[in-house]
This record gives structure tokens, sequence and C-alpha cells, in this order.
């Protein structure tokens, strides 16, 4: 994944990349912030509007501003290794094992990357010493009795990790904010580590653009605190709650994860109780203050501050998916009736489109009779549409860049959208 991240900045413009520069110094200004750069040529000074702090669990940065990042350290150890190896006949999942033959007393996990490559873990015990467990001689024996004898891999790294769940208390202070590892840690059960910090980014972004465009206050980077924090929070209660099932610390605890166990084999009620790591999912922002609160009834989940799911459409009669046409800007999503859309909408879906400080890219589901500027028309091509956001003829949705709802009507009114759009940026 960071070789394809390096390729792509090369590709882009006003991106720069420099190797072996180690920031060693940050100062704080009312209008900027100042950051001293050490290499092996020499220092220089960097001077931004805003910083992003993004490196890493151990976050250097964190440190020099005299910052902490507070939570709970499991005593326990991992083994991870990734190998290459041909296995089609496994299938694409993920295997999870409490207490296997080949690793007694412990859990082992098993699942597929790209290109050929697998990642197991073994679960080590507190008392393992990690520099002697990463040894190949150690680490090949674990792999063969979890593969056995016949299987041809290849080691391609290994590590061992103590995990953590803990955070900073606040992701904003002043112009520095903080993003990914360095706000906020969990344990790697569940994928929530690297999918959080990719939305700590998408929540980030279009809010500091806004602010730098001077189309919204600077306070709206607040909002930016508020919601990941929140996600940082269920996040941690997710990934402690897996920790405990996997690596139980009392025995009321092993009781309970091995009485799950056993009766899962046979009941399904049970099923849904083994936790090996609840998969990731993006945050509802429940108590955000950009969204615009429900004024009519709707069913389903697709209430403002949740992310909107995604549902199978057609665009100019090849199949696509809603989500990849939303997103890095503000959306609508307006639902028209088998008739077309009436004159005053159309007017209105225009109108908004123009705006100024924010302009609206509607996406029309069903028949528009004829092209509006600023929408495009998609087919709902399964009704998933229409029954996931309870479309009514008429009803429209505001998105915001990062997908997440900001409000939805029974019917379009352009001002009340508009004051939807003020709230969404910080400025209502």
């Amino acid at each position: 994944l960071e070789e394809f991240l390096v390729d792509r900045a090369a590709e882009l413009k006003g991106l720069d990349l420099r190797w072996k520069h180690r920031v060693i110094g940050v100062q704080q200004n009312a209008d900027h912030v100042r950051v001293t750069v050490d290499t092996p040529d020499g220092r220089y000074f960097l001077h931004c509007d805003y910083l992003i702090v993004a490196d890493g669990a151990n976050s250097p940065v964190r440190g020099m501003l005299g910052l902490e990042s507070i939570g709970q350290v499991f005593q326990d150890r991992f083994l991870i290794a990734d190998v290459v190896m041909r296995a089609d006949e496994f299938p694409t999942e993920r295997w999870f094992w409490f207490d296997p033959p080949f690793h007694r007393g412990q859990s082992t996990l098993l699942h597929r990357q790209s290109d050929n490559v697998w990642r197991l873990d073994f679960q080590l015990g507190w008392d393992a010493e990690p520099e002697l467990e990463k040894r190949p001689e150690r680490v090949i024996p674990r792999i063969k009795a979890m593969l056995g004898d016949d299987r041809d891999f290849e080691l391609e790294w290994c590590s061992v990790y103590t995990f953590q769940c803990r955070r900073m208390d606040q992701f904003r202070h002043g112009r520095v904010l903080f993003a990914g590892d360095a706000a906020h840690q969990v344990s790697p059960f569940g994928a929530r580590g690297a999918n959080s910090g990719i939305q700590d980014a998408d929540n980030l972004i279009w809010k500091l653009k806004l602010v730098l465009d001077d189309h919204a206050p600077d306070t709206l980077l607040d909002s930016y605190c508020q919601e990941r924090v929140q996600a940082a929070k269920e996040n941690i209660l997710n990934s402690t709650r897996s920790t405990d099932f996997i690596t139980p610390k009392s025995e009321t605890s092993r009781a309970f994860r091995d009485a799950t166990l056993a009766l899962a084999e046979r009941f399904d009620f049970a099923r849904g109780l083994v936790n090996s790591g609840r998969l990731s999912v993006p945050s509802v922002y429940r108590d955000t203050a950009l969204s615009t609160p429900d004024r009519e009834a709707f069913a389903g989940s697709m209430y403002p501050g949740s992310p909107c799911t995604d549902a199978p459409v057609a665009l100019d009669g090849q199949e696509s998916w809603l989500l990849l046409h939303l997103g890095g800007r503000f959306n609508g999503l307006y639902f028209a009736a088998d008739e077309g859309v009436p004159e005053p909408d159309r007017e209105g879906l225009q109108d908004l489109a123009r705006d100024a400080v924010t302009p609206v890219t509607t996406l029309i589901v069903g028949s528009s009779n004829k092209a509006i500027p600023g929408t495009v028309t998609v087919a709902d091509i399964r009704q998933r549409l229409e029954q996931r956001f309870d479309g009514r003829p008429g009803t429209f949705y505001l998105l915001r860049p990062d997908q997440h709802i900001a409000g939805r009507w029974r019917s379009l009114d352009p001002g009340t959208v508009r004051a939807a759009l003020a709230r969404a940026t910080g400025r209502g």
C-alpha cells in the first residue's frame, strides 16, 4: 500500500515527498505554525497555516508539544508474519482459531492479502521475548505447524507487537491537528486502525479547504475534533471488547468465551456472540452540530450524521455504484417521480448548483426529462436506493464531501437547503 501511495504522490502537483527529513521542533503562533526540519544537509524551517500531524502512535510531534495519549496497554504480545504462497484452495476470508492443536492455549489468525501474500498472527503471551520470537528459526516452525509441512511458502516479513487502546483527549490544538495513530490507537482486530485514519482524512480535508479558501470560519475545524473523538471512542470500545474476548484477562471472561465457542457449534444465537474482531464500519455522527435535524418522518437508517450506504445504479447505461459518484464536494440526492422533475424543482437544482460558496452537484434518481445543468441522472436498477433512503418522489438529501448525510427533506426548498449548507460549513 505504501508503494502505491508513493507512486500516486509522484503524479500529483503541489505534493512534495522529502526523504530523510525529520521534524525536530514545532512552534505555534497566532497565524501560522513554524516547523524545524533536520536533514543530512542541515536544518531549515517551514511555515504553514495549519499542521496536520500524522506521525504514528509514538508521535514525536505530540511529545514536542507536551501532549499525551492516554488509555490501556494490553499485557499480551502477538507475532505477526507475512508469507508468500499459492493457496488458491483457501477461500478469501478471515480464519480465526481459539486454542488450536498447533498453538495450544493461544489464538491465531490467517487472512489473505494481495499478490499471494497471507498474514498470520500468533498470540505469544506477555512473557514472550520479542527479539527471540522474530528469528526465522522460531517463526517458520510455527507457520509449518499451522499450514502443514507440505505447504511451500516464503517468509516475507515478521514483527512482534503489543496492542494498545488509547487516544488524545482532543485532536485539535490551535493550528495543529492530529490524525491517525498519532491521535488514537486501537488493537488491530477489526481493521479499525487504517480505516479510522483514512476516515480522519476524509473528515478533515474538506473542512480545512473551506477554511483556507475563506468559505468557512476557522471554528469549522472544531467539528473535526468533535466528530472524530466520538469515532475514536467507538472504535476503542469495540476493539477493547474484541481483545477481551480473544485474550480473556479473568476466569469469568474465559468461562464466557469458552461457553460461547462451545454453544456456537450447535446454536445460531451463540454465533453472534463470537467476537474475533467486529469489522470496522464508518461512525455515525449522532450529535454533530453540522447536521440539520429531521422535520419529517423517514424510514430506515439514513438519518442526518449517518454515512451513506451504497447501492447499485446505472449511469449512461453502465452499471455502477452510488458511492463512486459521491464525495469530494457537496452532493444532492433527488428522487424524481415517474413523470420526471417538476419545473420548480428543476430551477431549484440549477440554483443550488450555481451557489458561489458551496455549489451542490445533484444525482437525480429516475427520470429527469431533459438535462439539468449541475446534475447527473442515475437509474435505481434494483430499487435499492429507494428502499434504503426511503426515497419517495420529491425527496432530497444533502450529502457532505465525506459522504455523510447533512440533511434530508420530503420536498426541495433551495432556501432550506442553503440554511443546511451554512450549518454544515460552520456558517449557520
